[in-house]
């Protein structure tokens, strides 16, 4: 059950120039599903991406290191879900590249020139030869208005699609940027089993394609965390495809360049946020702020802390306000020298603590209240200095097990 989050609206996901998308049905481990995504880049992309810190990473996410480091440009995408190709050493990263070969041929492209991608259950032989006879089909389907549907197709455990889009005017041209994601599960900061794909028409210097990702990233897909898992398959692309038509941006700290940058980071955090509403067995979006640290590095330590607590994502799920759970986790959060006594502690509009003990107008019924709404902020300052994280986290619930329990089945 998801939090206040809709499917998207089809019609409201605008197309990018230079991109297709296309979706088939290959069977990779349910029948009669679309599980095969195929997207078309046009010549003269760039693309740039950041992975799993997981250091048992898929096939697929070493593959794509090693084509993104090379000196081809990116042509197409390849994405699968069902099978994660993890856990399946060198016979993985073989069947890897036999999809990614496939692909290449019938595009007429190098395979080095494909990026692959895939998510499901880890440890598992990925069925390439089904998903390589699906490739004409899928390559068939394309069109540039298929992101709603590429967005069904690369679910796991999720029980909606996740998509966002939105347009701005950049020397009197209209930029486009569309994004997707999957993830419900395996899911913590470093990459989270996500992925997520955002493409733009925007001009951008190539150079400033791997610092921006990385900053999206680290503004989005590293800020959520459902179960502190982190997967051997999280992905998070960047293309742009150069082809609206502006003057090239080559800053992105003023002007059109901060424009785009501001517009980019809503539509990654659109989708970020989306992966936690629909969190396994989630019945509640949880905001967790932190302020005054000495630096932002604290801050999210404070923060994932708490949002990784299952004291506290229990204590949430029953709307019971035992919120000594959260002041200790911040005492753990790893701050040596943090000092007790200057910690103020909020829930939404809610003064529960106030320098290091209960506020003397916090009253339990209050608290409750705020614990029964389905989006809720906890903000912690820690009166140390400036800085300033947030994450967002959802509950842990019964359903939560369950899913898990009964992945495989």
């Amino acid at each position: 059950m998801a939090v206040n989050l809709v499917a998207p609206d089809a019609s409201r996901l605008h197309a990018v120039q230079g991109v297709d998308i296309g979706v088939a049905m290959a069977g990779v481990r349910k029948a009669n599903r679309r599980d095969v995504t195929v997207v078309r880049l046009a010549e003269g992309s760039s693309v740039a991406g950041v992975f799993t810190a997981n250091r048992f990473c898929a096939a697929p996410v070493l593959l794509c290191r090693e084509h993104l480091a090379g000196a081809k440009g990116m042509r197409a995408i390849l994405v699968n879900t069902g099978n994660a190709n993890a856990g399946t050493g060198a016979d993985g990263l073989a069947r890897a590249r036999s999809t990614c070969a496939a692909l290449a041929l019938h595009l007429g492209i190098a395979p080095e020139q494909v990026l692959p991608f895939s998510t499901g259950v880890i440890m598992e032989t990925l069925p390439h030869e089904r998903i390589e006879a699906a490739l004409p089909a899928a390559i068939a389907d394309a069109a540039p208005d298929h992101w709603a549907q590429a967005a069904e197709a690369i679910m796991t455990t999720d029980t909606m699609p996740k998509a966002a889009s939105r347009q701005l005017q950049i020397g009197g041209k209209t930029v486009t940027i569309t994004g997707i994601s999957k993830g419900a599960g395996m899911i913590r900061p470093n990459m989270a089993t996500m992925l997520g794909f955002i493409a733009t028409d925007a001009v951008i210097t190539p150079a400033l394609m791997q610092p921006l990702v990385k900053d999206l990233a680290d503004l989005s897909f590293n800020r959520i965390t459902i179960d502190g898992d982190t997967s051997t398959n999280d992905s998070f692309l960047l293309i742009a495809t150069q082809q609206a038509g502006h003057a090239p941006i080559d800053r992105l700290d003023a002007g059109d360049g901060a424009a785009l940058r501001s517009a980019l980071i809503d539509v990654a955090q659109q989708l970020a946020q989306a992966i936690v509403r629909d969190g396994e067995g989630a019945t509640k979006f949880i905001t967790v702020q932190v302020d005054g640290g000495r630096d932002v590095d604290e801050c999210r330590k404070v923060a994932y802390a708490i949002a990784h607590s299952p004291l506290v994502k229990t204590a949430f799920f029953a709307s019971d306000p035992n919120l000594g759970r959260i002041l200790a986790a911040v005492g753990y959060a790893g701050i040596d020298d943090l000092d007790q006594r200057l910690i103020d502690l909020f829930l939404d509009d809610v003064h529960v603590a106030q320098q290091g003990a209960r506020h003397v107008g916090y009253a339990e019924e209050q608290g409750q209240r705020v614990m029964k709404q389905a989006e809720i902020t906890v903000r912690v300052d820690l009166h140390r200095g400036a800085a300033q994280a947030t994450v967002w986290t959802c509950d842990l619930s019964h359903d939560y097990v369950s899913i898990n329990a009964d992945y495989r089945s």
